[in-house]
């Protein structure tokens, strides 16, 4: 689901880049930038709103990495039809995560703020 922006395109940020820019960034290192972002800017709520949102999503990618993990170890058990799955969840996982991070990033660059079903909600309590 999309939220139409809530700021114009030239207003500034606290941090002195422009709403889009820092809202794309915030995803860029995960929790790292996400982090970075949440306690540097104060002001805009769509910025504050991204950076949220890229730690709750990172969040969330490592709960699900750890579960395959385990998943994996179970997995590998079985021989050959076992290693195969766990390799191809593997893949599904990362090539996942790394369309839903250039997806979150596109958006955020065009001024949207994407609402995931999990991470949505959790995000905009985080930045309040």
């Amino acid at each position: 689901m999309t939220t139409p922006p809530n700021h114009s395109p030239s207003s500034a940020t606290s941090t002195g880049l422009e709403p889009n820019v820092a809202g794309a960034l915030a995803y860029l290192l995960g929790p790292i930038t996400g982090i970075a972002f949440l306690v540097l800017e104060r002001e805009n709520r769509f910025v504050r709103y991204h950076a949220a949102h890229s730690i709750a999503v990172s969040v969330v990618l490592l709960v699900l990495s750890v579960v395959l993990s385990v998943l994996s170890t179970i997995l590998a058990i079985v021989p050959i039809l076992g290693w195969l799955a766990a390799i191809l969840l593997s893949l599904g996982l990362s090539l996942g995560s790394l369309a839903l991070w250039l997806v979150l990033m596109w958006k955020a660059y065009h001024g949207e703020e994407w609402e995931l079903p999990i991470t949505g909600p959790l995000a905009r309590k985080l930045a309040g």
